[in-house]
């Protein structure tokens, strides 16, 4: 017989190291925030190609020299091609800056380089953006709340819905504390993880409630433990192999897409961990038992009346 492992008594562990990553999320989103892309802060975006390999640190000096300090400068694809980020500027256009930085690079490279892209993003366009991508965020967890409570029970509503607020400050918490740029592919990444770790806790919670059912003996902490048992390979199996693939892509995808599936390798490990440790501890911290899933009897008809002799 397989050994059982006892998730749920190592719950109250696993609560002070979630207390732990939440404070220290919820702090540095406090203090310092998300370093917001140009997407939500509105700005101008030049994509350079050159002959020979760029040396970031020569760069980003040369262009403080010609006033651009706050430009950020990072490769994308190759060492060959860069990614040049400014923020808005009062009193310039977003066309006079592209130009102005364009010729500033070629100046810093001693060469022409090859204008691959430029972007502009307005300012109100990118507070509409922030706006958006926030309710959008609180309309899913709304949508989740109430889909859960008609699919299961309002205890496993609220434990589904803690948990994937766990998960999403933590993966938010993640940027802020390393200063990655949060843009709108990180943002969708958050949605994924949001569809994910919610998938994986339906499939916990699915067989929780059918063992409740099923099982006559045992209490609720018993039934839960040999339902996260039952569910393990399964749950292992669905994120390892979620995980090999965002790996090769944080490492081989390029610079475009590193930061989403950074989002994602954060989301997936922290929402496997959630659906054992968050969702179902804090299920039963809140008293479920097996009236709670117990479908209603249905009297037969014409079962109050007694037989004929």
């Amino acid at each position: 017989m397989t050994k059982q492992i006892n998730f749920l008594g190592k719950r109250k562990f696993a609560a002070i190291f979630s207390g732990l990553l939440l404070i220290t999320a919820i702090a540095s989103l406090a203090m310092q925030g998300l370093k917001l892309g140009i997407d939500f802060t509105g700005g101008t975006l030049v994509e350079l190609g050159y002959e020979k390999s760029v040396d970031l640190n020569v760069m980003r000096s040369q262009l403080a020299e010609k006033g651009f300090a706050d430009a950020t400068v990072q490769h994308f694809g190759t060492a060959q091609e860069i990614l040049l980020r400014l923020k808005p500027q009062e009193g310039v256009s977003n066309a006079e800056l592209s130009v102005g930085i364009s010729a500033a690079a070629n100046a810093a490279m001693q060469m022409q380089g090859d204008m691959r892209r430029v972007e502009f993003v307005g300012p109100q366009v990118g507070d509409e953006l922030t706006e958006d991508g926030g309710l959008a965020l609180l309309y899913s967890m709304f949508g989740i709340l109430i889909y859960v409570a008609w699919r299961f029970e309002y205890k496993f509503a609220l434990g589904s819905v803690a948990a994937l607020a766990h998960d999403v400050l933590i993966t938010l918490g993640f940027f802020s504390v390393l200063q990655l740029e949060f843009d709108l592919t990180v943002l969708a990444a958050v949605l994924a993880v949001i569809g994910y770790s919610l998938n994986d806790t339906i499939v916990v919670y699915d067989r929780i409630r059918e063992n409740f059912r099923v099982l006559r003996k045992g209490s609720a902490e018993s039934v839960m433990n040999i339902s996260l048992n039952q569910t393990l390979s399964r749950t292992l199996m669905t994120s390892i192999t979620t995980l090999l693939v965002l790996v090769a892509l944080a490492f081989l995808g390029g610079e475009i897409i590193h930061n989403f599936a950074i989002a994602l390798l954060v989301g997936v490990v922290i929402g496997t961990y959630s659906s054992i440790y968050v969702a179902s501890p804090l299920v039963l911290a809140l008293g479920v038992s097996k009236e709670d899933l117990m479908e209603p009897e249905v009297e037969k008809e014409g079962a109050d009346f007694d037989m004929m002799p």
